[in-house]
């Protein structure tokens, strides 16, 4: 587990505000400290830059974690272990580019940040150009392990694919979005379906060989950070920090940069 501190200029422009608070937040692990939990492969919500983790979920833990009066590291972990790991102690919180779903829910607490949705990529000069979920039908898709839309396109399969007579949704996991874009380009999969954030990152760096089909966002959802469920403290103070940079307006420059929807 590799443990690295944020480097964000966002905390030092908060402390050159005297913003930070005085009193460090309850319900952390360690007192001052804020750990969090994260898969630092999936640009452009978290990813590394030497050895610098950046991105939207470390610039927006590094002004949470100014208004909470705490210092922020991140934990690097799969995706898939994330919310167990969170159960065991490993860090103080998940902030990963992660949705909130019932299944979630039921291990861990949510406090939601923004909503984005996901979009369809495809090879360059691909034969299918699938604009909407539906059009996967038959499709071999490439997927994160621990990802929400697995069960989304079993349940799309069996309510529409195949009562349609049309063949389902092969999905194929893979270990990290990047590698579900590797096995794409290699032709083992013909489509991958990824938050469209990440997406328009992916298309960048495969300079152009990769493209977004979907004319729409599909399956529109809220991201959350997640606490340890039951640690009413720390989900607490995670509300009112973000209202807090709600109201001083630095939360919408950054969704704005991002090209995210906010909360309300």
């Amino acid at each position: 587990m590799k443990q690295l501190t944020g480097k964000c200029i966002s905390v030092f422009s908060a402390l050159s505000a005297g913003v930070l608070a005085q009193t460090a937040v309850a319900g952390t692990l360690t007192e001052g400290k804020l750990i969090i939990g994260m898969e630092i492969t999936y640009p452009p919500f978290e990813s590394y830059d030497g050895d610098e983790v950046v991105g939207f979920d470390p610039e927006l833990t590094a002004l949470l974690a100014a208004k909470m009066g705490v210092e922020e590291s991140f934990s690097d972990n799969k995706f898939t272990g994330l919310i167990l790991g969170l159960g065991a102690n490993k860090f103080d919180a998940v902030i990963s580019g992660m949705y909130i779903k019932d299944e979630r829910l039921k291990q861990a607490d949510a406090v939601p940040y923004a909503r984005t949705g996901a979009s369809i990529m495809v090879p360059k000069n691909s034969k299918i150009m699938p604009k909407t979920d539906k059009e996967l039908c038959g499709v071999k898709v490439g997927l994160q392990q621990g990802t929400s839309w697995v069960k989304a396109f079993k349940n799309l399969s069996d309510s529409y694919c195949v009562p349609n007579g049309l063949k389902p949704v092969v999905v194929q996991e893979f270990p990290s979005a990047p590698e579900a874009t590797q096995a794409m380009l290699s032709g083992n999969v013909e489509a991958q379906v990824e938050i469209a954030g990440a997406a328009k990152m992916f298309i960048q760096r495969t300079k152009g060989r990769i493209q977004v089909s979907s004319t729409d966002l599909i399956y529109p959802n809220t991201l959350g950070i997640y606490v340890k469920k039951g640690n009413a403290e720390l989900k607490s103070a995670f509300e009112k920090a973000m209202a807090e940079i709600k109201a001083d307006g630095s939360y919408m420059k950054l969704i704005e940069k991002y090209e995210l929807s906010p909360v309300n």
